[in-house]
């Protein structure tokens, strides 16, 4: 570990354990780290302490619509001039605000607190209580509901979401965020399709849209630079040399379809996604999300999957992470839970897969594993989202399963604002419920880097060693990490896990 041998020859002072009688055997700075979080391990509020500050390296599973708390879309409802509903599940809406049954959002949580209050609760799963104050009756309806009551509110505020992301990811010691978000240009190529009934020709779908596709990608460069440049005129970021804090925060792109639409649209969204995934190098890669279970999902699933197998052979560079298997026996059908994370590996080609709760009900699911472990497809886990979505928590969950297999794995928040959670949340939830150590969350925090979709070679070629450019630091390391984002974001993690792991705990 490069951290660990550029410290090896410093002397370290013989160290006293909580409650050791004498000084114990020099220890390196990892292990003397290990052991103070196994000091604290049974202690919440000092475990949290702990793993604030710890290195967490990337949250790959990330949706920008579900990053920012119901404060943020309430402050954007404000500032917007829009509206809140004093229905039971209160929603933001559109003007005039003086109609029966509305109230102003600006300024809402001084002149109408209640109503503030349970606008929270209703934009999120905060205090949620299954059909009490009007909340909905499973916390998988509860949860996908909200979009629709604050999405008005995110209209037009790209920049400031992605100033949101990249201010909750700097206070929780993530560096990096690769989540989910479409440029509003993706509309020219849905719209060109919505009216096209669909007859299972892809070939003659995508030369349709392909004349357009240009002049989108084009348009949604222009709208992210100008969203980036304005977040970091929010944030204070163009004075920075080098920057730090949010500023320092780098974030990856998923465009992505929403897979309740019909066929003709969700094919438009998906070309979009893979044409932008190839034109710009923000966009690390594509999804396809919205509920799992949706009947429109389930009917269309293995559509989807060739739709994606068609168009990464024509754009072979593309990288996908899908969910798959956000499901759970009575959620769905047992025949549901048999082929879904199986088909976005095999048949959709998928790098990643996000969530993939139900795997242990596949059909021949010890086959599916060795496979994902030696193809290196890693899982994306989201412990709180499988909890209150899917109410599979504890020794329910297969994380072990799948690291019993060895297939990577990666801790991710999901919609860290809907579930009103940092990552640092799911850690602990990692520590505390699913019984991993100190090894573990650190091999948890590099994994996020070697399987993010950041352009370039990695700066591993085996857990503990480095390339060779990179045994020392030096000019060739140099020369090394200017050609790769991923090695760049890599040794950042690893001179932060240096600083921490040498820091007092």
């Amino acid at each position: 570990m490069i951290g660990v041998k550029r410290l090896a020859g410093a002397a370290l002072a013989a160290l006293l354990l909580t409650g050791a009688a004498h000084a114990q055997p020099s220890l390196s700075p990892e292990a003397r780290t290990a052991a103070r979080f196994d000091a604290v391990v049974k202690d919440r509020a000092q475990l949290r302490l702990f793993l604030r500050t710890m290195p967490k390296g990337g949250d790959l599973h990330n949706h920008l619509a579900g990053t920012a708390y119901a404060e943020d879309f309430l402050a954007w409802a404000g500032e917007g001039g829009l509206c809140v509903t004093t229905d039971p599940l209160p929603a933001i809406v559109a003007g005039p605000c003086d109609a029966p049954g509305k109230a102003p959002a600006q300024g809402l949580g001084k002149t109408n607190p209640p109503l503030y209050s349970r606008a929270i609760n209703s934009l999120s799963m905060r205090s949620y209580n299954p059909g009490a104050d009007g909340a909905l009756p499973s916390g998988h309806d509860q949860f996908f509901s909200t979009f629709a009551r604050f999405g008005p509110a995110g209209d037009g505020k790209l920049s400031a979401m992605l100033a949101v992301a990249r201010d909750y990811a700097a206070g929780d010691a993530v560096g990096y965020v690769e989540t989910s978000v479409n440029p509003s240009a993706m509309s020219d190529l849905v719209n060109l399709a919505r009216d096209t009934p669909w007859d299972g020709d892809m070939a003659k779908a995508l030369a349709a849209l392909e004349p357009a596709i240009p002049a989108m990608t084009a348009k949604a460069r222009q709208e992210f630079d100008a969203a980036e440049a304005e977040a970091d005129r929010r944030q204070g970021c163009h004075a920075q040399k080098p920057r730090t804090g949010p500023c320092a925060v780098v974030l990856g792109y998923q465009a992505f379809a929403v897979r309740v639409l019909p066929p003709s649209v969700v094919f438009a969204q998906l070309t979009a996604a893979f044409a932008l995934a190839q034109a710009d190098p923000r966009f690390v890669g594509v999804n396809i999300v919205a509920p799992e279970d949706d009947p429109t999902a389930l009917a269309d699933y293995a559509l989807h999957m060739r739709m994606l197998r068609f168009l990464k052979t024509r754009y072979p560079d593309v990288k996908l992470s899908l969910h798959a298997g956000e499901l759970t026996l009575g959620l769905v059908t047992p025949r549901e839970l048999r082929f879904h994370i199986r088909e976005a590996v095999e048949v959709a080609g998928a790098g990643r897969i996000g969530h993939g709760v139900d795997i242990a009900y596949e059909t021949d699911a010890s086959s599916l594993l060795a496979r994902m472990a030696r193809d290196k497809i890693a899982v994306e886990i989201n412990l709180t989202s499988n909890d209150v979505i899917l109410g599979v928590k504890g020794a329910d969950h297969p994380l072990h399963l799948y690291r019993q297999a060895g297939v990577p794995f990666v801790l991710s928040t999901d919609d860290e604002g809907v579930s009103r959670i940092d990552l640092t949340h799911e850690y602990l939830r990692a520590v505390t419920e699913q019984g991993l150590t100190y090894a573990d969350l650190k091999a948890a925090a590099r994994a996020s880097l070697e399987y993010a979709f950041l352009p370039g070679p990695s700066l591993w070629v085996s857990p503990r060693a480095p390339v060779a450019a990179c045994a020392k630091a030096g000019a060739a390391c140099d020369r090394f990490l200017a050609g790769s984002r991923k090695a760049t974001a890599q040794w950042r993690l690893e001179r932060e896990f240096e600083a921490f792991e040498a820091a007092p705990h």
